[in-house]
């Protein structure tokens, strides 16, 4: 009867697949940690992006309001809700434009105009993001898939420090905040905070 081959095999042969199983198993861990190390540097490029993108539309939220401040043909009331992306010289190639009715592709950008119900216009609305990785943006963290709003608002001398302006209290610039995205709307309520 025939024995089992690691019995029957000269001890060379059995050194060296002994080897062969360690070197397997060091480059299955190696390989291992590869994939973790490259999927944190992803994640880390992704925000990093976000974040240069957000900074980069921020500045120009303070030029444009600026210049409102500055015009008699325009106010800063007016500027709420607006695409702070067509104030930018630069195009972005993750700027996708109006947002498409079907789904957001992901690591994209793109503007949702709100239709005002009042007038039936279209034009203001809120930025949305969809990440690629889990992310961390402005403390809020982001699972693949799900959408980050922000909307351009108004910032107020609040005197009275109860973040709510009241009619004596002027409009000092823009900003873009935050705003919670369900479903296919913001709530626009928490965008004026």
């Amino acid at each position: 009867m025939r024995e089992l081959a690691w019995s029957s095999a000269n001890g060379l042969a059995n050194a060296r697949r002994v080897r062969l199983l360690i070197a397997l198993a060091v480059l299955f861990t190696l390989w291992w940690v590869l994939l973790g190390k490259l999927e944190r540097e992803f994640q880390h490029a992704e925000q990093q992006s976000v974040n240069m993108v957000l900074s980069q539309l921020r500045s120009a939220l303070v030029v444009k309001g600026a210049e409102a401040m500055l015009s008699r043909e325009q106010s800063l009331a007016q500027l709420v809700g607006a695409n702070p992306f067509e104030w930018l010289d630069h195009q972005w190639p993750m700027y996708q434009g109006q947002c498409s009715d079907g789904e957001r592709r992901q690591g994209q950008w793109c503007f949702a105009p709100g239709l005002q119900k009042e007038t039936g216009e279209t034009g203001k609305g809120w930025l949305i993001y969809t990440p690629k990785q889990p992310i961390t943006i402005d403390g809020k963290v982001a699972e693949p898939d799900q959408p980050l709003a922000w909307a351009v608002t108004t910032e107020f001398a609040d005197r009275n420090r109860n973040n709510l302006r009241e009619q004596d209290q002027r409009l000092t610039g823009l900003r873009l905040a935050p705003v919670p995205l369900v479903d296919t709307s913001v709530n626009r309520q928490d965008a004026r905070r």
